[in-house]
């Protein structure tokens, strides 16, 4: 008996561990579909990266080395956009490869044959002109007018357009580069950065924590820094500096209230950089260093909400990355509760709800547009086959955010802070789909507190259920009485607008009646002068109902047309050429876009090329 029961001990023995050896094996890396690598097989886990920034020709040409995780894989497969491959090397030996065949969304897959002892890969290439996350700025499109400028836009898959790489965002890599750039620029990117320029025009860089490969980010220009604080400052144009330096002296607030919410701030340092104004997003989040449009620059701090947002996701995004593209909510909806935390903390809570309003109105009106596809208006998306652009709208940023606030409501905000902050801490510098979300959530807030929560309806199902937190505002109350008032009596009384906040006004433009008529336009203009508006935001929406009700007052038009020629920010840029195209006006439109195109970044330019059906010729 004691040696059946030795074998039988043995046999359990061995089969335990062959299960354990199994699990090892087991894909730690989930099937996504906006990338045509098998990191399963073989995945890169650092990059060391060698470029030099040609502007003369407006490419970028060198090489990007490395290390990997080898599943004893005889391919290794990057993904590739837009690119010349030169040579590929494994180990240092020159190795066949191949490019597979082009899809318009993804590029081509490029295949590299190693064998199951390889530990480096390298491939030496260079950008085309075709490449579509470098925009090369001429000297009269950056705010100095006096140099060339270059930035890259990797999120969501344009990363593998300037540098050959995995480019989905569950794959985690560091990274050290070295740029080679004109002396008399400097260059800058997510990583470790130079405060002041080099002589020979050669910058090294370093990013020790890993991030995912959207994260990747470049600029080169006349830029200089000044500190906020310590840990915080901003890169600018000459002619910038000192203005973002005063509109953003709130930074360092902005994150020691962000880490008494949820932890330490894990980067080290936060600075922002202003690019020229082709940037087409309000902000874009790389580590250590935020890109910024210069349109949040209004001389009041009114729209500095846009880089608690963008800090939010050093958390959020950055720290706990969605580890595919239909999860975009994750980082997103996150970013967007945190940002009202952060907003609430410093400026008060009637301030942040102002903010939530406001973006409860784009939901209702992003839900509009997705009346006849309403599977777009669901948390978790199906983004197979289409770009990961159509799903970074107002769903995922406040639907997601709608979603947090009512869970946080129904759960009490003592629970859902504890829950949030170690949700952060267990994921740190890891990726997570929304199917592991939901677990996570159940376990450690629903189930651990017996809290009933309709999470399925939430993320699964189109439109907003009825238990949505109902956000309300005492001051944009005042202010819509304040609209009626006008129109009713025919006469402006200033003294109602007075120490109006930028959030006030844009309300109040946004929520004139549909039958507005044009003299009371003509009245609010000449009260307001809004057509001239500094602050872009309120200029974006004033020009809007211009568009809708046919306004041309106060040379308007030639305003409207200065404005999308000098700005690239997608959402505003997006928002007018809308506006001409729901009143029939796409003609119109047309004009202006053949004219502007050239001056907007890629990730502008094809969202306006499919809204008003422009194809180049």
């Amino acid at each position: 008996m004691k040696k059946i029961a030795l074998q039988l001990g043995c046999l359990i023995l061995l089969i335990s561990s062959c299960s354990n050896k199994q699990k090892t094996t087991i894909p730690s890396y989930i099937e996504e579909s906006h990338s045509f690598a098998q990191p399963n097989d073989a995945a890169i886990t650092h990059l060391d990266l060698d470029i030099n920034v040609d502007f003369n020709n407006e490419i970028i040409h060198g090489k990007a080395s490395y290390l990997i995780k080898n599943n004893n894989a005889s391919q290794i497969i990057l993904d590739s956009k837009f690119l010349t491959i030169e040579s590929v090397q494994a180990d240092g030996k020159d190795t066949t490869f191949s490019l597979g065949d082009f899809d318009e969304q993804l590029g081509n897959p490029l295949k590299i044959d190693i064998d199951k002892n390889t530990k480096r890969i390298t491939v030496f290439y260079k950008t085309t002109h075709k490449t579509e996350a470098l925009q090369w700025l001429k000297p009269q499109q950056t705010a100095d007018k006096e140099h060339p400028f270059l930035f890259t836009q990797g999120q969501a898959i344009l990363t593998r357009t300037w540098i050959p790489i995995q480019d989905s965002p569950q794959i985690r890599i560091t990274y050290n580069a070295k740029v080679q750039v004109p002396t008399d620029l400097m260059a800058v990117m997510s990583a470790k950065n130079p405060k002041t320029r080099t002589a020979d025009g050669h910058y090294t860089f370093k990013m020790v924590q890993p991030i995912s490969p959207y994260l990747i980010a470049l600029a080169v220009g006349d830029i200089e820094y000044k500190a906020i604080s310590n840990r915080t400052g901003i890169y600018a144009e000459k002619s910038m500096v000192e203005k973002a330096h005063y509109e953003f002296s709130d930074m360092e607030n902005m994150v020691a209230s962000a880490e008494a919410l949820y932890g330490n701030y894990a980067w080290e340092q936060f600075d922002v950089i202003v690019l020229p104004p082709s940037f087409p997003f309000g902000g874009m989040e790389n580590p250590r260093l935020t890109f910024a449009t210069p349109t949040v620059i209004a001389g009041d701090k009114s729209l500095t909400s846009l880089i608690a947002h963008e800090l939010a996701h050093s958390w959020s995004g950055n720290l706990v990355t969605n580890a595919t593209w239909d999860d975009f909510w994750l980082n997103e909806g996150f970013t967007v509760y945190f940002e009202m935390r952060i907003m609430e903390a410093l400026y008060g809570e009637e301030r942040a709800n102002m903010l939530a309003s406001i973006g409860r109105q784009d939901l209702e009106e992003e839900i509009e547009g997705f009346k006849d596809s309403p599977n777009d208006t669901k948390l978790k998306l199906n983004l197979k086959g289409r770009n990961p652009d159509d799903g970074m709208n107002s769903i995922a940023y406040d639907k997601g955010y709608l979603f947090l606030r009512t869970l946080e409501e129904t759960a009490g905000r003592e629970k859902f802070d504890t829950f949030l902050k170690s949700y952060f801490q267990k994921h740190a510098f890891s990726t997570i789909n929304t199917e592991k979300f939901v677990a996570f959530l159940n376990e450690n807030l629903l189930e651990k507190h017996s809290i009933t929560f309709n999470t399925d309806e939430w993320i699964y199902t189109a439109g907003i259920p009825d238990n949505q937190s109902i956000i309300t505002s005492d001051k944009f109350e005042t202010v819509e009485k304040t609209i009626q008032q006008f129109v009713k009596n025919n006469k402006i009384d200033k003294a109602l607008t007075k120490d109006w906040t930028v959030q006030e006004w844009v309300h109040f433009v946004r929520n004139f009646p549909n039958d507005i008529k044009t003299k009371h336009l003509v009245m609010i203009d000449d009260a307001f002068n809004l057509t001239n508006s500094n602050n872009s935001y309120i200029a974006m929406v004033w020009y809007e109902q211009a568009i809708n009700h046919d306004y041309h007052g106060n040379d308007v038009d030639t305003k409207i047309e200065a404005f999308l020629t000098q700005v690239g920010r997608r959402w505003y840029v997006s928002t007018l050429y809308k506006a001409f195209k729901r009143n029939d006006k796409t003609e119109a439109a047309l004009d202006i876009y053949k004219k502007v195109r050239s001056n907007y970044h890629s990730v502008t330019a094809n969202t306006i090329d499919d809204m008003l059906g422009y194809k180049q010729e």
